[in-house]
C-alpha cells in the first residue's frame, strides 16, 4: 500500500511539472508572437504641422504638442488597392461606406463673408449738442418759468430771471457804448475813433454775456436803451431740459449751473462690442437700431476718427454711433437693441460642422488619399457665415471631411485604443 502511495504522488508531481512547462512554453511564444506582430512606427510628426517629423517620439518645438507615431497599414488608394503609410489614428473608408454612412469631402478655400452681431446699446446727449446755462455773479433768483426735468424748450425762450448789484454798472456800461457809438457814428468820427467805440461796446457786451444775459436781452436794450433791472436767462438752443438746479427767491453764488439741455435732433448711443469683435468695425459702418415699442429700425453710423473707449466695468468695448432722431424717438439713458453685420476679407476657412471640438482642442478629418481619413488639430479663429477660420493646422487645397464627424471621430478614437 505505502508503495503504491508513492508511486502515485510521484506520478501526480510529473504530470504538474509537465503543465507548468507547457504553460510557461505558450506563455513565452505568445509574448513572442505579440513582440513579432506588435506595429513599429515609421516614424513621429507634429499633429498640428505634419511636415515637421522625427524617427523619435517627444515634443514638437513649434508648438509643444506630443508627436504622434505614424504606422505603414494596409489601405486602398484612389484604384482601390495598394498600402499607404497613416497614422495610428486614421481611418480607413471605402467610398462605398462613405456613402452608406454620408461623409461628404470639401477642399480647404479662402473665404470671406460677415458676421451679424446683437449687442445693447443706450442713448446719450451728443456732447457738441449738450448747453450749459451758468452765471458768472453771486445774485439771488427773482422767477423761474415753468419748466422742469425733459421738458421741450424752444430758442430764445425766457427761463430765469436773477438780481445782483453787481449786474448795475456793467448793464450801465453796455448802454453807455452803444450812446457812444451812435454819437461817433453820427458825428463821423475817425476810424480809429469808430474802432475804439466798438470794442468798448464789445467789452460792455462780453461782460454781460459772461455773467449769464441772454443775447435777446442785449439786443433788447440795445433798441430801447432802457437798463434792466434784472437779468433774464433763455434757452440758447431747440431741446430739452435735462436738468434744472434753480428755484424761485433760491440764492447763488458765482458759476452756478442754472439749466442744462440738449438738443436731441441727433444723438450718440454707446454700445457695448466684445473686444475681440472691435477692430474690424470700421468707421461710417451703417447699422440698425430698434427702440422699445418701435417695430421698424433706425440707421445709425459708426462715429468716424473716434476709437472705441474700454470699459473695465464690463470689460468691453464702447463703441459709439451717431443717429439721427426724428420725432425724439430716442431719449437720453434709454436703452437699443443694436444690430450690425461686421465685414471679413477672405480668409482660410473651413464649414463649422468640419469641426471636432473636445475639450480645449479642435480637430478636422483631412483625406491623405482616397478613403484615409486623418485626424488633425488646428487652431481656429472668427466663425461667420457657418464658417471658421484656420489659423494654423491646414494649407489651401487640402481635402477635409465636412459630414459624418461622429462617426469618423468615434473609429478613430477606437482605432487609438
Amino acid at each position: 500500500m505505502i508503495k503504491k502511495a508513492l508511486g502515485s504522488v510521484a506520478l501526480c508531481a510529473v504530470l504538474g511539472a509537465a503543465f507548468l512547462a507547457g504553460s510557461l512554453h505558450h506563455s513565452h511564444e505568445a509574448v513572442t508572437a505579440a513582440a513579432v506582430d506588435a506595429p513599429k512606427p515609421l516614424y513621429y510628426r507634429c499633429p498640428m504641422h505634419p511636415t515637421y517629423t522625427s524617427d523619435k517620439p517627444g515634443i514638437a518645438p513649434c508648438c509643444g504638442m506630443p508627436l504622434e507615431p505614424v504606422y505603414a497599414v494596409a489601405a486602398p488608394d484612389a484604384n482601390g488597392a495598394g498600402d499607404t503609410y497613416v497614422p495610428a489614428r486614421a481611418v480607413v473608408i471605402s467610398s462605398q461606406q462613405q456613402q452608406l454612412i454620408g461623409v461628404r469631402v470639401a477642399p480647404v478655400e479662402m473665404s470671406g463673408g460677415t458676421e451679424q452681431l446683437r449687442l445693447y446699446g443706450r442713448v446719450t446727449p451728443e456732447e457738441a449738442r449738450v448747453h450749459k446755462l451758468n452765471v458768472g455773479l453771486d445774485g439771488y433768483i427773482r422767477d423761474v418759468a415753468p419748466v422742469t426735468t425733459g421738458s421741450q424748450v424752444r430758442k430764445n425762450q425766457w427761463l430765469a430771471s436773477f438780481s445782483t448789484p453787481e449786474s448795475r454798472q456793467p448793464i450801465g456800461a453796455y448802454v453807455q457804448s452803444l450812446d457812444v457809438l451812435d454819437r461817433e457814428m453820427k458825428m463821423g468820427s475817425s476810424p480809429q475813433q469808430i474802432a475804439a467805440a466798438v470794442s468798448n461796446k464789445r467789452v460792455a457786451m462780453d461782460r454781460l454775456l459772461t455773467a449769464g444775459m441772454s443775447p435777446v436781452q442785449l439786443e433788447e436794450m440795445a433798441r430801447t436803451r432802457a437798463v434792466a433791472e434784472n437779468i433774464h436767462v433763455a434757452s440758447p438752443v431747440d431741446g430739452f431740459v435735462l436738468t434744472r438746479n434753480v428755484s424761485a427767491g433760491e440764492k447763488f453764488e458765482r458759476g452756478a449751473e442754472f439749466f442744462r439741455i440738449a438738443d436731441l435732433r441727433r444723438v450718440w448711443i454707446l454700445a457695448d462690442l466684445p473686444a475681440a469683435d472691435a477692430p474690424p468695425l470700421a468707421p461710417g459702418t451703417i447699422v440698425h437700431v430698434k427702440a422699445p415699442g418701435r417695430t421698424e429700425p433706425l440707421p445709425a453710423r459708426v462715429s468716424a476718427s473716434v476709437l472705441p473707449q474700454f470699459d473695465p466695468s464690463t470689460q468691453s468695448m464702447k463703441v459709439r454711433l451717431d443717429a439721427d432722431n426724428p420725432g425724439f424717438v430716442l431719449r437720453p439713458e434709454m436703452f437699443v437693441d443694436v444690430e450690425l453685420q461686421i465685414p471679413y476679407p477672405p480668409t482660410l476657412s473651413v464649414p463649422s460642422e468640419a469641426i471636432v471640438a473636445s475639450g480645449r482642442h479642435e480637430t478636422v478629418f483631412i483625406e491623405r488619399n482616397a478613403g484615409v481619413f486623418e485626424p488633425r488639430a488646428v487652431k481656429t479663429g472668427r466663425r461667420f457665415d457657418d464658417r471658421v477660420q484656420i489659423l494654423d493646422g491646414l494649407a489651401p487645397g487640402d481635402r477635409i471631411a465636412v459630414s459624418g464627424m461622429f462617426l469618423l471621430d468615434s473609429e478613430s478614437r477606437m482605432r487609438a485604443r
